[in-house]
């Protein structure tokens, strides 16, 4: 009986298969055909677990409605914390705010300020629409997803499978600790070069994030 159990269950998760290729497919051409026709945007990441009253919040705000007066999108993960913040900033300066929300277990609701909404079921559809997409990102402080997003953009860039583009950590209190165990235990140990550890770099306000998004395309 057990066997039979078995066998069945393995047959079903077969019969799975070629459905989860085509929702995955589907995914992709979803993204692809609402996301190309947005001009140059920036990614802004960051934890979801803070308010309005928070200074990253704000800052985020703030930061977004100005990259968006120079003619940026923001795409944020359209949930709530300092992509609610992104989102409304673009909002409030007549931009593209874009959100790409996941579907996670614990119900992530998009926030009010997105224009535009895509729903994803997997984490690396999501990713690709995020890198083909923007022209920089921004990360700002936040926790496992944050880190993730951030580790996968430098590694991408490290290993020459997307082009040099901006990364920018905003906080400097937040980031200080791990750029020094970065430095001391993964540059000092030879496991990255010193070269890459410049594949990102810290920037505290609005004005300073966007002359250097600027001054890198300039080049």
């Amino acid at each position: 009986m057990a066997r039979k159990t078995a066998l069945a269950t393995n047959n079903n998760l077969h019969l799975e298969e070629p459905w989860r290729l085509f929702r995955i497919m589907g995914e992709f051409v979803d993204g692809f055909e609402e996301l190309s026709p947005v001009g140059p945007a920036v990614a802004i990441f960051g934890s979801s677990r803070i308010g309005p009253r928070n200074r990253y919040y704000r800052l985020a705000t703030q930061m977004a409605k100005r990259l968006v007066r120079a003619g940026y999108a923001v795409i944020t993960g359209a949930g709530p914390g300092i992509m609610e913040g992104a989102n409304r900033g673009a909002s409030a300066g007549r931009g593209q705010s874009i959100g790409l929300n996941i579907d996670i277990p614990s119900v992530q609701q998009p926030n009010r300020y997105i224009g535009k909404l895509l729903n994803f079921r997997y984490f690396f559809c999501r990713r690709v629409m995020f890198v083909k997409y923007s022209k920089a990102f921004i990360v700002m402080p936040g926790g496992y997803g944050t880190l993730d997003e951030f580790f996968e953009i430098v590694t991408l860039i490290q290993t020459h499978k997307i082009p040099p583009i901006p990364v920018i950590l905003v906080g400097r209190p937040f980031w200080e600790g791990l750029l020094t165990w970065m430095e001391r235990e993964l540059v000092g140990r030879g496991y990255i070069d010193r070269r890459d550890f410049q594949l990102f770099q810290i920037r505290e306000t609005p004005t300073e994030i966007l002359r250097t998004i600027q001054a890198f395309y300039r080049r």
